[in-house]
């Protein structure tokens, strides 16, 4: 079961809505994986778009930053066979300011995700940092996709249903151990930038909390867009 809505066998019921009732306030199913991109052989009875509201709070170095705007995140799991499985969605998030500078850095996601939950974790999430403003090029970033920063949540509050039709699970994580490397592709500003941020920070000295709102539905309900 995902990392980030529920725990094996927490929720189980009805289907959360039918396909012609729209997602729950705030939530948005359409960054959903479609049936055709659901691995070959993928039974859509028995696979489920999550789509992801999360606020909280990123340390990076010097940044300590509050994340109020909630960050998204969507993909899709399943069985075949009676095994695991899952495609990734998209996840957006808005830029956060660094302290008074002209700068600002925005989370992206790094190639991995892994939402299948075990006794030691919630899931893995790989991200990089882009950062951007006055006089950084295009491409300036704290991890980059061949070597992204790699997540290893862990649960900080357990899974409470906020509405059981539409179904909406709340939760809470939290990486408190990943290191953070020097910016690449900053160009002539990329010493400063790392002065600024303090880069490069250690295992135990940043920090990603979140508290995270899920709402789940069966692709039995989603309709593929119409092309």
């Amino acid at each position: 079961m995902c990392a980030f809505a529920v725990a094996a066998g927490a929720v189980a019921g009805p289907a959360s809505a039918a396909a012609s009732t729209p997602a729950p306030p705030g939530f948005s199913f359409d960054a959903c994986p479609t049936r055709a991109e659901l691995p070959a052989g993928a039974d859509p009875a028995a696979w489920r778009c999550e789509a992801m509201l999360a606020t909280g709070r990123l340390t990076l170095g010097r940044l300590d930053e509050p994340i109020e705007a909630p960050m998204t995140l969507t993909f899709a799991e399943g069985t075949i066979d009676g095994e695991f499985g899952q495609v990734f969605g998209e996840l957006t998030a808005e830029p956060l300011r660094i302290g008074h500078t002209p700068w600002s850095l925005t989370t992206r996601y790094g190639g991995f995700s892994d939402f299948e939950s075990n006794d030691e974790r919630r899931g893995e999430l790989a991200l990089t940092f882009d950062v951007s403003g006055l006089g950084l090029p295009p491409g300036c970033s704290i991890g980059t996709e061949a070597e992204p920063i790699r997540l290893v949540l862990r649960e900080t509050e357990p899974t409470a249903v906020v509405s059981p039709d539409p179904l909406v699970v709340s939760f809470g994580v939290a990486d408190e151990r990943f290191a953070a490397p020097r910016t690449s592709g900053c160009g002539p500003l990329g010493r400063l930038l790392d002065a600024v941020l303090g880069l490069p920070a250690p295992a135990g000295t940043n920090a990603l909390d979140l508290d995270a709102e899920v709402a789940l539905r069966s692709y039995d309900e989603i309709p593929d867009p119409v092309s």
